[in-house]
């Protein structure tokens, strides 16, 4: 079956088998590396790409569930360099052996497009899907809460200034 979507912002046409996984279409044809195989079972978030902006597991999509959708992988948000985000998780030093970064990435990032300030809980089951063998995720939720937008206070009268 023919398909077509956009990964990375650049424009596919596959053909592709009835129960091809997306994982496999992304990494095997595409080549693009940063998802990773690792459950299979979409417990563990190695596999998240964004579809349409939300957090997916690929080793449980469909390739042709992808038909006409807008994907993006890690690879996507650093066009430019690492972004304030990627920064923030690299001052951190909030990833040692690196597997789980592409979607800690992706979710956190999903998160701060729905919620520019988000509490720490909300951070925390953000990334609860993603798992990491390597940290605590204290490094990786300080990061995130590092680059979210504060709540913006009411502005203050200032002295003399007319009620």
């Amino acid at each position: 079956m023919k398909i077509q979507f956009t990964l990375n912002g650049t424009p596919h046409d596959l053909e592709v088998e009835p129960s091809d996984l997306l994982i496999d279409v992304v990494r095997d044809r595409l080549g693009i590396k940063s998802p990773k195989r690792g459950c299979g079972k979409g417990d563990c978030g190695a596999c998240t790409v964004l579809m349409n902006g939300r957090s997916i597991r690929s080793c449980l999509v469909l390739a042709a569930e992808a038909d006409g959708q807008d994907l993006a992988t890690v690879e996507s948000l650093s066009a430019n360099g690492p972004n304030d985000l990627q920064q923030a998780l690299i001052r951190r030093n909030a990833f040692q052996c690196g597997y789980c970064a592409p979607g800690v990435i992706l979710a956190a990032t999903e998160l701060l497009a729905r919620q520019p300030h988000p509490s720490e809980e909300e951070i925390r089951e953000a990334i609860a899907g993603n798992l990491c063998r390597c940290t605590g995720y204290e490094a990786i939720i300080d990061a995130v809460r590092d680059v979210a937008k504060p709540t913006r206070k009411p502005a203050r009268a200032r002295k003399g200034a007319k009620r």
